[in-house]
Formats: structure tokens, C-alpha cells, sequence
């Protein structure tokens, strides 16, 4: 399954995030190692929020690394959400009609 955390953030986001981007991006890099994580990223034009893109049967997964995330500690997150994505279309889809 797919799974989609979507980050809300501050209002200066890309200058609030500078002081904890080398953990946040750690955090990150290990959840891509653990096959966890597809892909993430800042939202652009405006950088007004993020979304991370997870594969895992266990949405609680999404939960713990958001919780633990740096940006989250760190109150450069001001809020998140974890959506299932039915994903359909394309080599990886987790559903192949």
C-alpha cells in the first residue's frame, strides 16, 4: 500500500528549516534505506507544506516517523496528516486492475 504524509508548515519554512535540515534529511535517508520512504519533498511556488510518499502494509509507520522527525520536534511542522494513497496506474501501483 501507499501512503501519503502531507506536512504543514510554517510560514517562513525554507529559512526555519535551515537550522535542522541535515537531521531531517537523515531521518529521511533512513527510512529510503529501511525501503520504507519512495519519496519526499517541499512543496513549491509557494514553499507552503510537503508530502512524503511511504510503502507499508502499517500506516503507523507514517505516525512514528513524522513524531520523530526533527522538523515535527522542532515546530518547523506546524501540522500533519497521513492519507492512503490507491495507487492504480504505473509499474509500482499497489493495486493492478
Amino acid at each position: 500500500m501507499h501512503y501519503l504524509l502531507f506536512y504543514d508548515v510554517v510560514e517562513n519554512y525554507t529559512e526555519a528549516r535551515i537550522p535542522f535540515r541535515t537531521l531531517h534529511l537523515e531521518h529521511a535517508r533512513a527510512a529510503v534505506a529501511r525501503g520504507e520512504l519512495l519519496l519526499g519533498g517541499a512543496l513549491a511556488e509557494p514553499a507552503d507544506g510537503a508530502v512524503l510518499l511511504f510503502q507499508t502494509e502499517n500506516p503507523q509507520l507514517l505516525e512514528d516517523f513524522a513524531k520523530s522527525d526533527p522538523y515535527v520536534i522542532n515546530k518547523v511542522v506546524t501540522g500533519w496528516r497521513i492519507r492512503k494513497w490507491m495507487t492504480v496506474v504505473g509499474e509500482n501501483a499497489a493495486v493492478q486492475p
